[in-house]
Formats: C-alpha cells, structure tokens, sequence
C-alpha cells in the first residue's frame, strides 16, 4: 500500500512540470502503462489529476482549491510563537510579531522581555508605520507601484530627530530594506528604543509577517543589539521554512 501512495503522489510533481502522456508517466515511475493508468483513474476520480481532450494528464482543479483553503487556514501567529519564545528566552529581549492588514502594519504577537522596562506596544495596536522595522519589511515587498502609493498617501510625523521625514526617503529606505532583506528602527521611534527586524515568507516567497527584536539603550546599545540581527533571521527562516511547509514541524514525523 505504501508503495502506491508512494507512486501515485510521485506523478503530481511531474504533472507541475507540465501536461504528461500515460507513456511519460509510466516511465517517470519505471511502472508498466496499465500501473501508470490504475494510478492516474484513481486521482482523476478525486480531481487531483484531470484526463485532457489530447489524452494527456495535468493536475486537476481540486488539488489547487485544497491547497488555496491549506494556506487560507495557516495561522502564522500560531506557527510562529514557540518560535518567538525560543528567541526570547535567547536573548532576554522584547519579541514583535506583525502583519501587513488594510493598510496598517499590526502587531499580533509579542514576547516580553525578561527585564523590569517594558515596551508600550499592544497586540493588535498598529504600529508607527514610517519608522518601525517589521512595517518597512512588510511594506518593501509590495510591488513598486503600489508600495509608492502607499508613501506617498502615509503622513510622517516627527517622533525623534531620526524619524523618517516625507515619501522620498521612506521609498529609499524600501528600497535598501528590500535589497538587504532586514531592516532596523534605531532611535526613529523612540529615543531610547532600537529595533532589529526580519521577514517571514510563505510557500510563494512573499513577505506574510515580520518579526523584530527590540530592546531600549540602557540595556543594551544599538551596536549590540545589531549583533543579534544573525539570530533573528535564522529564527525568521526558520519560521518561514514551516510556514510554507518546506520543513516538519518540530517533533512531527
């Protein structure tokens, strides 16, 4: 039985790759034409493979509607939190979760730190869109047109000296951030506050979600926290590898 799981899941990578002939199949699998023809009847009776007018196969409708409703139903919040944790416990810091909703970046996770000062950040509570590491993460990887229509509608307000100041700066801010794949916010919020971020990707290399450490300077200094930048990305990657399901989840076979 394991064996025609095993053969039957084997033809959907190769009609990704396009339409196939029952003689293509079976060779794909080194499985007689009347093996290939059991196996592709039964997909084609759930509607994971459909039969064309010309004889060949491709996937069928039903194999893209299950995957739309999986990715639909994925709770990157829920995938990401031990993740969060983990970093916490790591490195003593407050931990962001945030995501990109109707035009506002929203926090929808947040690890405390283990120190006595505590951010003001809420989840649920939209972020300071102009100058918050996980909004430029979240916002670079809109398509150009769009990302520039988003700047040029944003009001900057002047929070510190460092604050990002009109539309221009912010799409070159974007821009860098795209290109470099993480982002900080040091000081542009809050004096005392800095901020290292990095993005998590779903199964087609979007940005879904960011995530960010952040930690005021009287306990640690801009400089060290950007040490941790490392840290933050392997937990991102790791985030994003389960996300899209390129990975087992811990403890699962």
């Amino acid at each position: 039985m394991s064996q025609t799981v095993d053969r039957a899941l084997s033809i959907l990578p190769l009609l990704a790759e396009g339409p196939a002939d029952l003689g293509q199949v079976a060779d794909r699998l080194g499985v007689h034409k009347s093996t290939a023809l059991r196996l592709l009847r039964t997909l084609h009776e759930h509607g994971f493979v459909y039969r064309q007018s010309d004889q060949r196969y491709r996937l069928g409708a039903r194999l893209f509607a299950l995957a739309q409703e999986a990715v639909e139903n994925l709770d990157v919040r829920e995938i990401a939190h031990p993740h969060l944790v983990r970093l916490n416990e790591e490195c003593g810091h407050t931990v962001h979760l945030a995501v990109y909703e109707e035009n506002e970046v929203l926090y929808i996770d947040k690890v405390e730190s283990r120190y006595p000062v505590r951010m003001y950040s809420r989840i649920g509570k939209p972020v300071a869109i102009t100058v918050a590491a996980v909004a430029k993460l979240l916002l670079a990887d809109l398509p150009e047109a769009e990302r520039r229509a988003v700047a040029e509608k944003l009001d900057y307000p002047t929070y510190t000296s460092r604050s990002t100041p009109n539309a221009p700066a912010f799409l070159k801010e974007l821009a860098k951030v795209r290109e470099q794949g993480w982002a900080t916010d040091l000081g542009g919020h809050e004096e005392s506050i800095n901020c290292v971020a990095a993005p998590i990707r779903g199964t087609d290399g979007r940005v879904v979600a960011a995530m960010s450490v952040s930690a005021p300077n009287v306990v640690v200094t801009a400089d060290e926290l950007l040490t941790l930048l490392p840290s933050v990305r392997r937990t991102a990657d790791a985030v994003s590898r389960e996300y899209s399901g390129r990975t087992p989840a811990p403890d699962t076979v």
